[in-house]
């Protein structure tokens, strides 16, 4: 039987490519994005199956407009998928407040709005499956990217308290951890500070030390339908409530920071980024 979807951030990346390929198997979906001319190439064999609707998810009367219009075409929903999300990157000591604050607003406090927006029907329904787009960054942090790693580390904290509250009521909660793929993250959705190319900044000479260690820890950029496949997949046959590391450096890293301390992985991290002087006890 076919799924009802409620899908954010569905401009480009994982969520396009979602909402067609749910399209294309029959499934009904509402696509938002914060300009709906960037759904203008999803297609539908039914055009009664796909919802076009405007929205950025920090405006809350956005959301709770989005997700009236949504009932009172489809009746209900039967996933939500918050993908909707971005990345800011700058040094601790650098990083703009308001900057952090606005990622934090789409990432967080957006997902939080839209998650309350249709946790009620789901409730009542005791049926509803919640997903939640985390990253390899949700579990593993990397230099010049703290502020977008803490974004990821509430979801993954917010996604696994959801699952404790509700699980009585019969919904499901999944995060997805994605490592690097072959989407426009690094050019439209990602936000990097200027401090990160000033040659005097104190941090200049680490930055080669930094980038050269992360593109050896994740060398690929992979392919997106693998996520948008296992997505699906999980929704299908996936247990209640999962974390699912999506990419060979997402399982990677993944396995290696719950196999060993946090000490542990700590130093190890140091290790690879230029630190080897990093003692622990």
């Amino acid at each position: 039987m076919s799924k009802v979807w409620f899908l954010t951030g569905c401009s480009t990346g994982f969520g396009h490519a979602l909402c067609q390929k749910l399209l294309d198997r029959g499934d009904r979906v509402v696509a938002t994005a914060r300009r709906l001319s960037d759904l203008d190439d999803l297609h539908a064999k039914d055009a009664d199956n796909l919802l076009r609707i405007e929205l950025d998810v920090t405006r809350g009367a956005q959301i709770d407009a989005a997700a009236a219009k949504t009932i009172r075409k489809f009746g209900y929903v039967d996933v939500l998928v918050n993908n909707a999300g971005y990345g800011y990157f700058a040094m601790q000591e650098d990083g703009d407040v308001d900057e952090i604050r606005r990622m934090f607003e789409t990432n967080v406090v957006g997902l939080i709005r839209t998650t309350q927006a249709f946790l009620p029907q789901m409730r009542e329904r005791r049926n509803g499956t919640i997903v939640n787009l985390s990253s390899i960054a949700g579990r593993v942090t990397f230099p010049r990217a703290g502020f977008y790693n803490a974004t990821k580390w509430a979801v993954e904290a917010v996604s696994e308290a959801l699952y404790l509250e509700t699980a009585t009521f019969g919904l499901r909660v999944i995060v997805i951890e994605p490592g690097a793929y072959a989407t426009d993250f690094a050019s439209r959705s990602a936000v990097r500070d200027p401090g990160l190319a000033n040659p005097d900044s104190p941090y200049a000479d680490l930055a080669q030390k930094w980038t050269d260690a992360a593109a050896k820890m994740m060398p690929d950029r992979q392919d997106p339908n693998d996520v948008v496949d296992g997505i699906i997949k999980a929704v299908d046959d996936t247990p209640p409530f999962a974390r699912l590391p999506f990419g060979k450096d997402a399982t990677s890293l993944i396995r290696e920071r719950e196999s060993t301390s946090d000490e542990e992985f700590v130093r190890i991290m140091s290790t690879r980024y230029g630190n080897p002087q990093v003692r622990f006890r």
